[in-house]
């Protein structure tokens, strides 16, 4: 019987949620489920029909959280003693290289094209500040913020980082590097030091990597699979989402998800959280949308094969009502007495925060962004911007505090203490349930709060969550929870529902699960302080008042 030779296509981006609309679906057609990924390594590793595993690391860099969570995955297939090969033309063309090299370090043997180079030139926490660009134009941002850590502020207020901005960047950039250098010490089997010194040489030649023990070989693509059949016979090669499709087509795995055994469920959420229908922008990025988050929580919930729920966020944050009622279903979901288990993709900060904390545990990668438990608020006044454009406004209002939220005139003393009373309202409520849902004392959340972003191994020594890892390793908790055997449970993704019935809208909002699949194409409900000015200027739009820094680059 001929072998398979499983790949792992690196080149093309990972997708963090299965898509939720027709569009999504064709969009994402060559984008494999980063899950889907974890799974298929898993399931190989101890397959006597699968030889060996070889990677082609290309130019879409994952995020460092990514790149962690396939790290342990392909060490969990190195196990079996199956060779692993990652290859790649190269680690930057005369570039930064330093995550996806840190990825191919989990591999027993690396690559590189003899033209490429090694680009393992180190972390960079870098952020991006328009003030004084949106001075030239006459826009003012009226804004505030609880506290000196809440940075998304600073993009609009200030050109640039403050002491408090940069205190943070750097140890997220010091947390992160702290990481990478341990892995590829451990992977390479060279000393921490050593890899700190290559470091500040690079980014270095095919040749000069080679000699220093960061590559293995030097050789093109052909080059690499000639030597992996002479190792291992005639093979067949299958892509690693392939493979696994195929294997959970067979009898056994197929009459296992027939069977009403005991399931996992998971419920996927990504992208900036805001009131109403999940959705998409344009052909952009995904949205959580309260409505449909809750409804597939409720769904999972009243399913009567589910043991307990995984809720994977991938969220910068947004909407602080929205991420509130989403906390709230997470909490009549524990009531039920299902276990709910958070897996953090690579950010899930401010309202990711706040939508996760109230689960049962909390699981991230040590490269995940978490944290920045704040809030800031305010508008950008377009007033001067449109005078020059030559369009006015006028109108007539009833109500004292009628015109608080037009972008064409600035706050008055009045409306400026409603905003900072409002903000003292949020920040106050939301330190008060991160002390509640995590057992905490409100001094210890004052002090890892304040807006700060932290990495997920700062965040864990802070008590903000508590396992290190990724989507594998929530399910391996989520079934310890309920006494399942993680081989024998279902991993039920949550809605599952055929293209009809995507297209089906539902008949009331208990209409489970129809409820919880996602919005057709189109733009999702965003609303933000800056949201105006970004859209008509192109800027990072803001989701809301519990918004991390989009703007924020570990790279």
């Amino acid at each position: 019987m001929v072998a398979t030779l499983l790949e792992l296509d690196l080149s093309v981006p990972l997708l963090e949620a299965p898509p939720q609309d027709p569009l999504g679906a064709a969009l994402a057609r060559r984008r494999p489920l980063i899950r889907t990924l974890i799974d298929g390594l898993r399931l190989a590793a101890f397959d006597p029909d699968v030889a060996g595993l070889v990677a082609h690391i290309g130019g879409h860099t994952p995020t460092l959280a990514q790149a962690q969570e396939l790290r342990s995955a392909v060490r969990l297939f190195a196990t079996s003693g199956k060779p692993t090969v990652a290859w790649t033309e190269t680690f930057g063309e005369f570039g930064p290289g330093t995550v996806p090299y840190y990825l191919a370090t989990a591999f027993d043997e690396i690559w590189l094209q003899p033209s490429g180079d090694v680009g393992l030139t180190g972390i960079v926490a870098e952020a991006v500040f328009v003030k004084d660009a949106l001075a030239k134009l006459g826009v003012v941002p009226e804004m505030s913020r609880r506290y000196e850590y809440k940075n998304a502020a600073d993009t609009f207020l200030a050109s640039q980082m403050s002491d408090a901005h940069r205190e943070a960047a750097g140890r997220l950039a010091e947390s992160a590097m702290e990481s990478v250098v341990a892995g590829i010490a451990e992977g390479r089997r060279l000393a921490p030091e050593d890899i700190r010194a290559l470091v500040d040489q690079a980014p270095l030649s095919a040749d000069d990597a080679r000699e220093a023990g960061l590559v293995d070989r030097l050789g093109y693509r052909d080059e690499v699979y000639a030597d992996l059949r002479r190792r291992l016979g005639e093979v067949r090669l299958r892509f690693v989402h392939r493979y696994r499709r195929a294997k959970l087509l067979e009898p056994r795995h197929a009459l296992a998800r027939f069977a009403k055994g005991p399931a996992v469920a998971v419920v996927h959420g990504a992208g900036d959280i805001h009131l109403g229908r999940s959705g998409r922008r344009g052909f952009g990025a995904t949205s959580i949308g309260s409505d449909t988050l809750s409804a597939g929580l409720r769904a999972a919930a009243a399913d009567r094969d589910v043991r307990a729920v995984v809720l994977r966020i991938d969220s910068p944050g947004g909407s602080y009502v929205a991420s509130d009622a989403i906390r709230r279903e997470v909490i009549r979901v524990r009531e039920t007495g299902k276990p709910v288990i958070v897996s953090m993709g690579s950010v899930a900060a401010s309202g990711g925060y706040f939508v996760s904390m109230a689960a049962d545990t909390i699981v991230a990668e040590p490269g995940t962004l978490t944290g920045s438990i704040g809030v800031l608020g305010g508008k950008a006044v377009v007033r001067d911007l449109m005078t020059r454009l030559g369009v006015t406004r006028d109108g007539v209002a009833e109500g004292r505090n009628a015109w608080m939220f037009s972008a064409y005139r600035g706050f008055s003393e009045e409306e400026w203490q409603r905003l900072e009373s409002w903000l003292d309202r949020v920040y106050d409520d939301f330190t008060g349930k991160v002390a509640a849902d995590r057992g905490l004392t409100r001094d210890h959340v004052e002090a890892a709060a304040r807006g700060r972003v932290w990495t997920g191994a700062d965040a864990q020594g802070r008590g903000l969550l508590d396992e290190l890892g990724g989507f594998e390793r929530a399910v391996e908790i989520a079934c310890a929870r309920v006494g399942v055997d993680r081989e024998e449970a279902e991993i039920r993704t949550v809605p599952r529902l055929g293209l009809v019935e995507r297209l089906r809208s539902p008949e009331s909002s208990e209409d489970l699960p129809a409820a919880a699949a996602g919005a057709a194409f189109g733009l999702a409900g965003i609303r933000g302080p800056a949201e105006l000015l970004a859209t008509a200027l192109g800027l990072p739009r803001q989701a809301g008042v519990l918004t991390t820094p989009v703007l924020w680059q570990l790279r």
